[in-house]
């Protein structure tokens, strides 16, 4: 059953280039695809879902999939959510449509089996096959410097996957397999000398994909560039493969060699939240906004998985870290969904340009709104649950006798992100949908029915997570 839902995008992308209509085969496949996933979120632990087929005997390489716990089942989720919002939310150019809702098919694939992946030559593979669209989207359908952009963001991502890829075969050398629960299993096999050495591969590897500061100047440009599925793919989806391999492979097998980086790991995890939060703060325009500001909120993720790597026995970081991984996803994606509709409508995403668009567009600019409250933080919505845990997360256990922690004084620190996400996100909710009308606005469009769907569908896994986090939380157990 997982095959199908991993190689689905796939089949669909092939009966598009046979001639199926593009735009219908991918809402189709994406729409059975998250009642797929659903059905897994309900039933993960069935062995239904598990599948292991020989590729190679040496290396012994299999082609499998399974759930190896919970945090597999909610980045699938993440996964179908985004991905049918947006081939929902896409407008594919004139005879573009094959290539505009083919690679975000397989960007999906990718996202997919690569979350979904036991075996780690498959887990690295998905990704990388991801990657290639993307690539090609931004290039080719991608709007300002999008050649520049995309030249960036494969330098960027092509040297992090090698870095990435130096650290992981070094691993299967030293525990002497490929499949990710025998490497977990045989982790004594790796000497505290080789996890210093592996555990700087995969902070850079992986932090690089994620775009940790300061390996993070990619990741804007690129966003701003994007086509609107790419973005919201991406950003909300694909960029939490380095974030889950952290989780799923650095910290079970190199927990020493990270706490011999964790000073630094925590300097970059500021880096990210208050000084690319100032750099968020200067933009003007909305999709360099958005694009910087999802690379601060990568920091509070690190934060902790920080907290994790400090104190292993920490039962609020994993969760916390998942949580806002998945409520980031919906959360970003959403915006950029609503970034592509206010250029669509008003032709601009330039701050100065725009103003009063919430008395052409209401609908408009209710749901912005609320995207940018589930940003900010607002309770009620998943990134506030997300953003609580990681806050708590790095307290516990702290008992005030020996003064604070680096943990400790990251996590105050990084409160002051907060702040700057509200002032950015209010700032450009009021130049956007407040003061006067002028030219670009005065007679935009409002959202249609068809625009509101995959908006909804976004907003109402906001709600559900934000006032019930146990939805997630209790995968976990």
């Amino acid at each position: 059953m997982l095959a199908l839902l991993v190689f689905l995008p796939i089949a669909a992308f092939i009966a598009i280039l046979l001639g199926a209509p593009a735009r219908l085969t991918a809402i189709g496949a994406s729409a059975i695809n998250l009642a797929l996933g659903i059905c897994a979120a309900v039933s993960w632990k069935c062995t239904c879902w598990a599948i292991s087929l020989p590729v190679l005997e040496k290396p012994a390489l299999h082609l499998a999939f399974g759930y190896p716990d919970g945090m597999s089942v909610i980045m699938v989720l993440l996964s179908v959510i985004v991905t049918l919002a947006a081939v929902l939310s896409g407008k594919s150019p004139e005879g573009r449509e094959k290539l505009y809702y083919g690679s975000s098919l397989l960007i999906s694939a990718g996202a997919l089996g690569a979350f979904a992946a036991t075996d780690l030559f498959f887990f690295y593979a998905f990704h990388e096959l991801a990657l290639v669209p993307t690539f090609l989207m931004i290039g080719i359908l991608g709007r300002g410097d999008r050649r520049q952009a995309a030249w960036k963001i494969t330098i960027y991502l092509g040297l992090g996957s090698i870095v990435l890829l130096a650290g992981l075969v070094w691993l299967a050398n030293l525990t002497g397999s490929y499949d990710i629960p025998t490497m977990i299993a045989n982790k004594a096999l790796v000497s505290h000398d080789a996890q210093k050495g592996i555990a700087a591969l995969l902070i850079v590897g992986f932090g690089t994909l994620v775009s940790l500061f300061p390996l993070h100047s990619w990741a804007a440009p690129a966003y701003a560039s994007a086509p609107a599925p790419v973005a919201m793919l991406h950003a909300g989806v694909l960029k939490k493969f380095g974030l889950y391999g952290l989780l799923r492979l650095a910290i079970p097998l190199v927990p020493e060699g990270l706490q011999f980086w964790l000073t630094p790991l925590l300097v970059m995890l500021l880096g990210n939240i208050l000084w690319v939060g100032w750099v968020t703060i200067s933009q003007k325009r909305l999709d360099l906004m958005l694009g910087n500001s999802s690379v601060m909120h990568m920091g509070y993720i690190f934060l902790a998985i920080a907290a994790l790597i400090a104190f292993p026995e920490n039962p609020l970081a994993r969760s916390a870290a998942i949580v806002l991984m998945f409520a980031h996803g919906i959360s970003i994606a959403l915006l950029f969904c609503l970034a592509d509709r206010i250029e669509r409508n008003t032709g601009s995403l330039d701050l100065s340009d725009l103003g009063g668009l919430a008395k052409a567009a209401p609908g408009l600019a209710f749901i912005f709104g609320i995207a940018a409250m589930a940003s900010i933080g607002l309770p009620g919505l998943a990134n506030f649950s997300g953003e609580v845990l990681v806050f708590l997360s790095a307290f516990k256990g702290y008992t005030g006798t020996s003064g604070l922690g680096p943990v400790q004084i990251a996590c105050i620190l990084s409160i002051w992100g907060v702040v700057l996400s509200a002032v950015y996100m209010l700032r450009a909710y009021r130049k956007i949908f407040q003061g006067p009308s002028v030219k670009f606005t005065e007679s935009a469009a409002d959202l249609t029915c068809c625009d509101r769907i995959p908006a909804v569908l976004l907003i109402l896994v906001l709600f559900a997570v934000g006032l019930y986090p146990n939805l997630l939380l209790n995968l976990l157990k």
